[in-house]
């Protein structure tokens, strides 16, 4: 044990000669291991920072809420021709399933519309996202509030003109003044301000529109506006099983239902798409490891570079000091002493070209988390993996000119010093 470390210190000791006795070559070396240090572990902190959030976003519905609507969500056999084809779904299916459906916790309906201005005296906010719901959507988002309240059943159903606004657009449009029954303006016309959300943050990833840019009002004034066959508008009923339900039996039931209710003959295909959250989520995780892998192999390559640039100090360090490797074999050490000694050189080499990388990623998400309204998070686990790294890329650029020093001939490597 004793041995280790007292190579540990030497190792240590040439790896900092190296550094003071050639700055810029060593430096230049380092830069490769730095940089792919840097990559892979930025990838990896800005990913999970944002499966994170996602997470976060999501934890507010139950993985198996059920969205039906005339489209699907993910990847489908069904033709285009014969998705587009498919009629939307009504207010009056929302009710009829409303009633026949069972273990269903909670359903509400639901417009999926294009963004929208909203007005107060002289202030605008721009490109607002519309989210068109019956009173039931309050329970099923579980949205919480820091002003006010979400509109009732009886609002709802009138299509009264109230409105919810999101943390981010009552703060845009009043500046810090309370909103609550103030008027604003949308869709041409004046609406009642009665509650605002607690601020969420935005991972651009919102189901069901419930980020702090949204503006919540009853599904029935769209109605007036659009009908239920309108291009600009997408209707979908959502529908939140109760906990423990067999998914799969609830959904072939409310296939049935509404394959009942609209007629569809037997052996012809179903004309709506049955999408559960969790296939969404899924595919969201597929898409955060495809991201993960795609940097983990553009990183290789500046891990081949910094490789390549700590072998070759190796190399040149064993060159220099053949004279010192000769003394040192003469006065006993052995082989495996001097391989261990250059191994531990290289890796010392590496972690402190790691731990520059590591700290840069470290700083710029400090620096992220300040400006913008999204925390970057580098965990405990990454910071593992870039030591790791680390290690592993100075043990293979280390091995080959350990190798070579160990194997000298004292006689000879003394004489090639003088």
């Amino acid at each position: 044990m004793l041995l280790y470390l007292r190579l540990l210190k030497e190792s240590f000791a040439f790896a900092m000669n190296a550094l003071r006795n050639n700055k810029l070559r060593t430096m230049l070396s380092l830069l490769g291991v730095t940089i792919g240090i840097f990559s892979i572990i930025a990838v990896l902190a800005a990913v999970d920072s944002l499966d994170q959030k996602i997470q976060s976003d999501l934890s507010t519905l139950d993985k198996n809420t059920i969205y039906l609507t005339s489209q699907s969500f993910g990847p489908t056999d069904v033709p285009r021709w014969k998705r587009e084809q498919f009629p939307n779904v009504t207010f009056e299916e929302y009710q009829y399933m409303k009633t026949a459906m069972k273990d269903v916790e909670n359903s509400c309906f639901q417009y999926f519309t294009v963004s929208q201005n909203i007005t107060y005296e002289s202030r605008t906010s721009e490109a607002v996202n519309m989210v068109a719901v019956t009173a039931e959507f309050v329970d099923i988002q579980r949205l919480e509030f820091s002003e006010g309240r979400f509109f009732n059943e009886s609002e709802s159903y009138s299509g009264k003109q109230v409105v919810v606004l999101g943390y981010d657009i009552a703060q845009n449009l009043f500046d810090g003044f309370n909103p609550i029954g103030k008027t604003v303006r949308m869709y041409g016309q004046k609406f009642t301000v009665i509650g605002v959300t607690k601020k969420k943050g935005s991972s651009g990833i919102d189901i069901g529109g419930g980020d702090d840019t949204s503006a919540f009002f009853p599904a029935t004034f769209l109605r007036r506006i659009y009908g239920d066959n309108n291009p600009q508008v997408l209707p979908v009923i959502v529908v939140k099983p109760e906990k423990g339900t067999d998914i799969e039996a609830l959904k072939s039931d409310i296939a049935q239902k509404l394959r009942n209710f609209r007629g569809v003959k037997q052996g012809d295909i179903d004309n709506f798409f049955i999408n559960i959250l969790s296939g969404l989520t899924d595919m969201i995780d597929g898409l955060l490891g495809s991201l993960r892998v795609g940097g983990i192999i553009i990183s290789f390559f500046s891990f081949l570079v910094g490789g390549f640039g700590i072998a070759n100090i190796m190399f040149v360090s064993v060159k220099e000091r053949t004279n010192l490797i000769g003394i040192q074999k003469s006065l006993g050490a052995k082989n495996k002493f001097i391989l261990f000694q250059f191994l531990f050189e290289a890796i010392i080499l590496c972690l402190i070209g790691g731990a520059i990388g590591l700290l840069i990623v470290w700083l710029l998400a400090m620096l992220l988390t300040n400006i913008l309204d999204f925390e970057f998070v580098l965990s405990f686990s990454n910071v593992l993996i870039g030591t790791s790294l680390s290690v592993i890329v100075g043990l293979i650029s280390g091995i080959l000119p350990a190798i070579s020093a160990s194997k000298l001939d004292p006689v000879e490597a003394i004489r090639s010093g003088m």
